[in-house]
């Protein structure tokens, strides 16, 4: 482990069939009045809506509902979901729903109170919040994002045909969040399946990353085998609730900031990723899947040691016989036979992207510095025409 860190952590999570038991206690840390966040109605059909409707008022709380948060929250919501938080002085933002309503809320969370336009401070110019920040706790639905235990929060400005993550601090991660896996069983397997490859991406931005020996490094390994192995099982069974609550445990832990501890981290898919998002609005962990092995196999030379591990430790590859560069990339062929195996999109075209558009993706992709080579405008429209 080199480098210095602090590691911090504050969200409590409370996790498993009964964990909605926990919302009453929650709910009397905090004033009268919540603002209940949610999405496009699914809550409804399933009765979880009915239910924390029936604890916030048993707990004697003034509801503000704030539905209708969209897959890819836009800056527009954003705007609404300040307003009704700050003319309604809520002492609470509750999100029920997948990582969308716990990313928009974080957002609502540090611009309701803002003196400025939030976009441009915390998207734009990337500054930290200075005013009064919302308390924010969420239900977590759908599994993917790891929203539930960091301070990430995406927006999108289809004006501007921008797609933004700012990752705030503690101050900003969910006080609490409440994790049943039975909420995730009635999913869509399109849906389940662009979260799972969420997950393995969050991973695999962290790990490919550095050539020290670390800790974080086993720890990803440890993850990612147990994400195969349990998203198998719940694209074979889509209501085996042990496959479905170890996905939803390791997504959270994919992003908590824990294994990211001692790595200075890539992000060049996600980054890619969000700007292909902002021009087709697709589902978030499709647009990674779609442009991670281009890019892999375009940094591969440059990380040869870290690909061969992850090839032999994860995908259980045997080198003998082979060049590091052969075991590496066999890690790589192996990763693209699962992400077949379980129907994701591995081109750009099946989300509906046209050449016509790489100039514009390429020119909303934000360059990170922290894998094995830092991408130039040319290499990142490569990598785009290598996904089409």
């Amino acid at each position: 482990m080199l480098g210095n860190f602090t590691y911090h952590n504050p969200t409590r999570l409370h996790f498993g069939p009964e964990s909605l038991n926990q919302l009453a206690g929650e709910l009397a840390n905090y004033g009268p009045r919540v603002q209940l966040i949610y999405g496009g109605g699914s809550i409804k059909k399933s009765g979880l809506y009915e239910q924390v409707i029936a604890i916030l008022k048993e707990a004697g709380k003034e509801i503000f509902e704030d539905p209708g948060v969209m897959p890819n929250p836009t800056v527009e919501k954003l705007y609404e979901g300040c307003r009704i938080a700050k003319e309604n002085n809520v002492d609470l933002l509750l999100a029920v729903g997948g990582g969308s309503c716990c990313d928009y809320a974080k957002g609502v969370a540090v611009s309701a109170w803002c003196d400025e336009d939030p976009w441009k401070k915390y998207y734009l110019r990337m500054e930290e919040p200075d005013n009064r920040i919302l308390p924010v706790g969420c239900v977590l639905t759908m599994v993917g994002t790891g929203s539930e235990m960091n301070g990430g929060s995406v927006i999108t400005n289809h004006q501007e045909k921008l797609k933004i993550g700012h990752v705030f601090g503690p101050e900003v991660y969910p006080k609490f969040s409440i994790l049943n896996p039975n909420y995730t069983l009635t999913l869509p397997k399109y849906q389940m399946v662009a979260g799972i490859y969420d997950i393995m991406n969050h991973i695999t931005e962290q790990y490919f990353s550095d050539t020290d020996d670390c800790t974080s490094d086993y720890l990803m390994e440890g993850l990612m085998r147990s994400l195969i192995h349990s998203s198998r099982a719940a694209v074979q069974d889509s209501q085996n609730y042990e496959a479905r609550s170890n996905i939803m445990w390791i997504a959270t832990w994919a992003l908590n900031t824990l294994v990211a501890q001692g790595k200075t981290t890539d992000w060049m898919v996600h980054m890619i990723g969000q700007s292909v998002g902002a021009y087709t609005d697709a589902t978030h962990g499709m647009t990674l899947s779609a442009v991670s092995l281009p890019y892999y196999r375009h940094i591969l030379p440059y990380g040869v040691h870290q690909f061969k591990k992850f090839a032999v430790n994860v995908w259980g590859i045997n080198p003998a016989g082979k060049s590091d560069e052969e075991t590496a990339q066999a890690g790589l062929d192996a990763m693209e036979a699962w992400m077949k195996e379980l129907g994701l999109a591995l081109t750009l075209t099946e989300l509906g992207v046209t050449e016509d558009m790489l100039p514009g993706i390429v020119q909303g992709t934000f360059v990170m510095k922290g894998g094995y080579h830092v991408l130039d405008q040319q290499e990142i429209l490569d990598i785009l025409k290598a996904s089409l």
